[in-house]
């Protein structure tokens, strides 16, 4: 019994001391720390994907470049047509005699230019002026003038005209060693008559040879863009985005005539120099290395009994051209032009293409395994 009312006793009295420790705390504000398990809060997480690509502005290019692109008609004159129409054995001649001229009719075809300098010279195709003697020039302000023939180049497609006037808005050049594949470009011209056409494109491929200029020795090292080129676009500018002049438009490749895809520009470092020599000589001064080339490929360094290297193999050589004068023998591989490589034999006649008659080039060549260093002096062809 009396261990039962001590047990009791000692409930009540630990009773009495928890309820006057939980008046104490509560009564005198003491901070309670309460342990529970942590629950995360949710929250908003923003991913990032590489951002949204930038925007692309062709605006600034395209006034830039505007202004230096002209229209030209050019025309035969009625006695070239009727030379012309002499030269081929119609039976009406039979018929009609020289009354049959009258039936002549001139040729005309439009295209475009380049204004290249402030003075009045603009760039073009060959193939856009060479039938014609007449010429008229449409600037984008649409003021028109009389142009007459300074030279033109059929080896590369290229020609000058001039026109008579001052302060014109000449393009501004750029550098189109600089150009990379898969950089955005713009053409700009005159396809289908329709003045002043901008369409834009990426570079698709550099120095491509299409074999479409079939005349004397050909250079053929094109920029290649899928920007749209149409009949009219011929002597056009293509121009990077900051409207500098990176190419005159020349060609396209087709099944009918129109654009399908592929568009090709002459390289403004060639198409500078030959310019320059039409204006200054009337003709292109062409350096001559005198050698037959090839790219090098897996099957062409079996045949030689070569290594394979990339770069151009030398398989024929004029005894009386730079390169025989200079020491380069048959077997040699080109693989670099002043430090520049060089992958095709495009690449290394333009690259020859726009060095000056008399001018030293250093070529990289391997020889029997070895690779030296050769300084050719440039002569034109049967010069001493």
């Amino acid at each position: 019994m009396n261990k039962f009312l001590s047990t009791v006793l000692a409930g009540v009295a630990g009773g009495l001391v928890t309820i006057g420790a939980n008046q104490y705390l509560f009564n005198n504000d003491v901070p309670v720390e309460v342990h529970t398990a942590a629950t995360p809060a949710a929250r908003q997480v923003n991913y990032t994907y590489g951002g949204a690509p930038p925007a692309f502005d062709f605006t600034k290019a395209a006034e830039k470049s505007m202004p230096a692109v002209v229209h030209i008609k050019a025309s035969e004159s009625k006695e070239a047509a009727i030379q012309r129409q002499k030269q081929y054995n119609s039976p009406f001649r039979y018929f009609f005699g020289d009354a049959y001229d009258a039936y002549a009719q001139p040729r005309s075809g439009t295209g475009s230019g380049v204004i290249y300098t402030s003075d009045g010279y603009i760039l073009t195709n060959n193939h856009v002026v060479d039938f014609a003697s007449e010429f008229e020039v449409t600037l984008y302000d649409n003021r028109e003038f009389k142009a007459r023939l300074v030279g033109k180049d059929e080896n590369t497609d290229m020609a000058v005209i001039k026109i008579e006037a001052k302060d014109l808005p000449a393009i501004e050049l750029g550098d189109s060693d600089d150009v990379r594949v898969g950089e955005w470009a713009l053409a700009v011209g005159n396809p289908f008559d329709l003045t002043s056409t901008v369409t834009a494109g990426i570079i698709s491929a550099k120095s491509r040879d299409i074999n479409i200029i079939k005349k004397g020795l050909a250079i053929e090292s094109f920029i290649q863009t899928d920007a749209a080129v149409n009949p009219g676009n011929s002597g056009g500018a293509l121009v990077d985005l900051n409207g500098k002049l990176v190419g005159i438009n020349s060609a396209i490749a087709t099944p009918n005539g129109t654009f399908a895809g592929y568009a090709f520009a002459i390289p403004v470092n060639l198409a500078r120099k030959i310019a320059d020599d039409l204006i200054k000589y009337g003709t292109f001064k062409r350096a001559y290395l005198g050698v037959d080339i090839a790219s090098m490929d897996t099957y062409l360094a079996e045949e030689l009994k070569v290594p394979f290297t990339k770069g151009v193999a030398v398989v024929g050589l004029d005894p009386e051209g730079s390169a025989a004068q200079s020491g380069i023998v048959e077997k040699d591989i080109i693989t670099k032009i002043n430090g520049k490589t060089v992958t095709s034999t495009s690449e290394l006649r333009e690259m020859i293409g726009r060095s000056t008659i008399g001018e030293t080039v250093n070529l990289t060549i391997v020889r029997d395994g070895n690779t030296n260093d050769v300084p050719v002096r440039l002569r034109t062809r049967n010069s001493n």
